[in-house]
């Protein structure tokens, strides 16, 4: 058991930075590093395979993958997963769930198919030892995964357990949270390192509860995400807690003062509580500094730098207007001005905090996260790049915007 096939998902449009962050952190390259949609295959360790988890901030999960066959039916199903052996993962006294997903798959019902691969695991172990370990579909031990293309059918066994967006230290958060793992996603697709050859700070001015600054946060200080939380191959037969020490260890040696700054703020007050708050058990309080106030009204934390947002749209809060504006009071507005986030006078926020930009931050690259693809034209503003990026089943863009200083020039409307 010393090479294992690695499936790591992730969102789409973030491959390829995946595909970087798995090189940075086990050097793996060519065939054993492979991008695929929706995420990498690569042929690694048992160590990498935990070394992944608690560092990678990219990955949704870390599968190794068992078996891949052809199916017709669900009586191939049940024949695919009675010759895997379950029992050098886990035991009859662990506890487990088959999560299954689709995609073309001919079967009428996944819950049919999934029935019969539990049927499979749990026959193979009674007749190997007598007993047959239980289901638990709410906090299982082991979580199988089963994944269904048009004739073929692909077992995996999860390494993580909970998703590895769920880093343990967010408790306070709002009624649109972005996932941790896609903050890590725009911080790498925007370039900012920290540590590299002339680092800039970053700065979030529509924070909310403070996920992208104390990403960045974390990675300033190189606290790996994973740091916070337990994994659920701590369970299973091959985890060997000395290797795991090992690690935790090598990861606390690496942990340091931040060569940069990295600010925050947001106009919900009650909301920079909530960030304050979740950077103290990130273990950044001191590494991250957040602040109240209008997106439009603050000036630049730093003299140059990268800012990073994810401005409200649809249903998410809106962030500027009134200086405090709660989210209970956002959520009476009609839906219109929710989704154009409009200021206190009824001006469009967009092209408002475009000139806000422009007068105060000379110098600035700003990268902007939505799903709107004429907002650079409402902003009068030329984006320099654009990122193909999803917020789970909302597709969006990351545009960056290059701040030079002089007025806003005019754009003709978009059609």
């Amino acid at each position: 058991m010393n090479q294992f096939q690695l499936f790591l998902p992730c969102a789409a449009g973030v491959e390829g930075y995946l595909a970087d962050e798995v090189h940075q952190l086990t050097g793996l390259a060519g065939m054993d590093l492979q991008t695929l949609r929706g995420g990498v295959l690569l042929r690694a360790s048992w160590r990498d395979a935990m070394q992944l988890n608690l560092h990678s901030r990219l990955a949704q999960r870390v599968l190794v993958q068992l078996s891949q066959t052809l199916y017709r039916n669900e009586r191939d199903l049940y024949e695919a997963a009675s010759e895997v052996a379950w029992e050098i993962w886990f035991g009859t006294k662990q506890t487990f769930k088959i999560e299954m997903t689709a995609q073309h798959s001919p079967l009428q019902s996944l819950n049919f198919a999934a029935l019969k691969i539990k049927d499979a695991v749990a026959d193979r172990f009674r007749n190997k030892t007598g007993v047959r370990p239980d289901v638990n579909t709410q906090w299982p031990d082991v979580r199988i995964h089963a994944h269904l293309t048009t004739d073929q059918a692909t077992l995996y066994i999860d390494t993580s357990g909970e998703p590895l967006f769920k880093r343990g230290w967010r408790e306070d958060k709002g009624d649109a949270p972005l996932k941790e793992t896609l903050a890590a996603a725009m911080i790498a697709a925007s370039g900012w390192n920290p540590h590299g050859e002339n680092p800039v700070a970053l700065y979030d001015p529509c924070c909310g509860s403070g996920t992208i600054s104390i990403e960045a946060a974390q990675i300033a200080c190189r606290i790996p995400p994973g740091a916070h939380r337990r994994f659920a191959f701590e369970k299973l037969v091959p985890f060997q807690p000395h290797v795991w020490r090992l690690l935790l260890d090598e990861a606390e040696a690496a942990v340091c003062a931040p060569p940069v700054p990295v600010f925050g703020s947001d106009v919900s007050h009650r909301m920079v509580d909530f960030a304050q708050r979740n950077a103290d058990r990130a273990g950044v309080p001191d590494a991250v500094e957040f602040r109240g106030g209008d997106a439009l009204q603050r000036m630049p934390p730093a003299e140059t730098g990268v800012m990073l947002l994810n401005p409200p749209y649809g249903e998410r809060i809106a962030v500027a207007g009134v200086a405090g504006q709660r989210a209970g009071d956002v959520a009476q507005q009609p839906r219109e001005m929710r989704e154009t986030a409009q200021t206190e006078d009824g001006a469009d926020f967009f092209p408002a905090l475009a000139t806000h930009w422009k007068r105060n931050f000379a110098g600035w690259s700003a990268w902007m996260l939505t799903p709107d693809l004429k907002l650079p034209g409402r902003m009068r503003l030329k984006e320099s790049r654009r990122v193909p990026m999803w917020n789970g089943p909302i597709e969006c863009r990351l545009f960056k915007f290059d701040m030079v200083a002089g007025a806003v020039r005019q754009r003709p409307p978009q059609e």
